[in-house]
């Protein structure tokens, strides 16, 4: 479905499955040395990553990586993918940074990849770190009665595609969810054919555990959280306390919804992280 977005990229599945999509600068551009690692959030896999951010950030010289956490995407998984929580997600994420070379790379997760990176940095080294649309500190449930009451149409869609998946997906509804209304309709329709079930143990414990622990981390991390002035889901508040919490600067990317490396302007917040790495040293 995205492969006009990869005719320059690369792919392998290192052990135990994984889906790694890569794409590296050409050799007419300055390399940089440091990798990006870009994790995707819930109910989708790699392909989010392909059709804006992965390119632009090869442009701008630095080689990007982009897994499918197991079950997601064309990864494998063993077992139900109900079994899989966010700490066998953070062992996909260490298989695949432990085959790269260079620095530690520049990790950028979105919504549920951003508390898996936040998980990764308790025992890993990273050059910097980007949460896009992070999962509250408080966990999903605020969101969840939100939805509940302000939109019950949304609230119930989203348990319809969790038990049936793809087949229950409602363009109409998925666009209130993590799209802005600028997004062509040509769009919706290719990203909505992508979307996936998610494990319910991760769902589970987005709930109940999603509070990031940076007294477990390493301190020197540059951090970086990006908020959606448009996301139907998490409010500017809830991002802002990410960023508190981890001593982060934070930024509202204006004209996008939550997912926001899909969105029409996914370039201001491509931008906005290209100027932060910049102003961090990484090259």
């Amino acid at each position: 479905m995205f492969s006009q977005f990869t005719s320059d990229s690369s792919f392998r599945k290192p052990a135990p499955g994984l889906e790694v999509l890569e794409i590296h600068p050409s050799k007419a551009r300055a390399i940089r040395e440091t990798p990006i690692v870009m994790v995707h959030g819930a109910f989708v896999g790699a392909w989010c990553w392909q059709p804006h951010f992965m390119r632009y950030f090869a442009d701008q010289g630095f080689s990007c990586v982009a897994p499918s956490l197991r079950g997601h995407g064309n990864s494998e998984i063993a077992g139900p993918l109900d079994y899989a929580g966010i700490r066998e997600y953070v062992a996909d994420l260490s298989s695949v940074i432990a085959d790269l070379s260079g620095p530690p790379p520049v990790l950028i997760g979105h919504s549920m990849g951003a508390l898996v990176v936040q998980r990764y940095l308790e025992a890993h080294a990273a050059s910097a770190a980007v949460l896009m649309a992070p999962v509250p500190r408080h966990g999903l449930m605020a969101s969840t009665w939100r939805l509940a009451v302000s939109d019950p149409m949304l609230f119930a869609q989203f348990g319809l595609m969790q038990a049936w998946g793809r087949p229950a997906v409602d363009k109409a509804l998925a666009r209130r969810a993590v799209f802005s209304q600028r997004l062509p309709e040509s769009e919706l329709e290719q990203y909505t054919q992508a979307v996936e079930r998610e494990s319910q143990r991760a769902l589970w414990e987005m709930n109940v555990h999603a509070a990031g622990r940076p007294w477990l981390a390493d301190s020197q991390v540059p951090m970086r959280v990006v908020a959606a002035a448009e996301d139907a889901l998490f409010t500017p508040q809830e991002t802002k306390d990410v960023a508190h919490l981890w001593d982060a600067s934070w930024v509202e990317i204006a004209k996008t919804g939550h997912a926001m490396m899909l969105e029409p302007y996914w370039q201001s917040a491509a931008d906005d992280v290209i100027r932060w790495l910049w102003s961090c040293g990484i090259r």
